[in-house]
């Protein structure tokens, strides 16, 4: 058994810990804390600022959540915008999705994509040489409030809690710019913690979002490493029947895209019913 240990440090009152084999990188950057390392459990682990970002054993549960199931219940997307996500895990799976021709990522922290492909190449795999793939260091509020009007199908944001740096992809103006530069039946998806233990997250987020979008509601995948219960993943759109597709549907979609029999924890069943809420959840979104 190893005897070291690294403490997360995302609840003052609560957490979790790795048993490390090996440290392999521990860096600040201009904007956080990045620590990657080998654990006995979950393979290679990255934190910012001492909280978890991603393991190589679960991260197919986050991953494929947030993008598989946005672009399937679009239908039709070939314009993606990923904003944050620097470990290339939702590039590669949205470039996994056949009718998708163009795939911006937008990442702040130029030395979490560096440490990434050093030290966590399964993550993207080949994404970051796909020729769809426009990978750029810099800010996504920014990226977002310059693009064109109605230039993308589908917005990803995977970012750390509405703390640090990633506060300022919370607020009114980014949702405000969201809302514009998508298309007519445009959505945006992002992380909203565990409501569990951040209900505030998910009730606050979600009431932004209700200022630019006819349809906020959010739906739910088990992460491991969130610790705290249902992770929730935010859905703000502008068409309220793309989740209530079937399965079948769903599943028509994925066999076109060419998705279906290669994920972990997709499932067009899966998809349907996450967007099946406990009481204890849905009752922090907007009526």
């Amino acid at each position: 058994m190893t005897d070291m240990w690294v403490n997360e440090t995302l609840y003052p009152f609560w957490g979790q810990r790795f048993g490390v084999t090996r440290e392999l990188a521990r860096t600040k950057s201009d904007f956080q804390d990045i620590a990657i390392f080998e654990s006995e459990f979950h393979g290679r682990v990255m934190m910012l600022d001492g909280i978890v970002q991603i393991t190589e054993g679960d991260e197919f549960v986050y991953q494929e959540m947030l993008t598989h199931v946005p672009l399937l219940a679009h239908g039709a997307a070939r314009s993606v915008l990923i904003i944050g996500a620097g470990d290339g895990g939702v590039l590669r799976r949205v470039l996994m999705h056949k009718g998708v021709e163009r795939a911006v990522m937008v990442e702040i922290d130029g030395e979490v994509i560096r440490l990434a492909k050093e030290f966590l190449p399964k993550i993207a795999g080949e994404a970051w040489d796909d020729p769809r793939a426009e990978v750029i260091v810099g800010d996504g509020i920014d990226y977002v409030k310059k693009a064109p009007d109605a230039s993308f199908d589908v917005i990803i944001v995977d970012s750390t809690d509405p703390i640090g740096v990633g506060e300022v992809l919370f607020t009114d103006d980014f949702y405000a710019n969201c809302a514009r530069i998508l298309t007519a039946r445009g959505l945006v998806v992002n992380q909203c913690g565990v409501p569990f233990m951040q209900a505030d997250e998910l009730r606050e987020t979600s009431a932004r979002r209700r200022k630019f979008f006819p349809h906020v509601t959010a739906y739910v995948a088990a992460v491991p490493t969130y610790v705290g219960g249902l992770m929730t993943l935010g859905w703000a759109g502008k068409d309220p029947e793309l989740t209530r597709l079937p399965a079948a549907t769903i599943r028509a979609r994925a066999e076109a895209a060419g998705i279906l029999g290669t994920t972990e924890y997709w499932s067009p069943e899966m998809h349907a019913a996450s967007f099946v809420l406990p009481p204890y959840i849905a009752k922090h979104l907007p009526g």
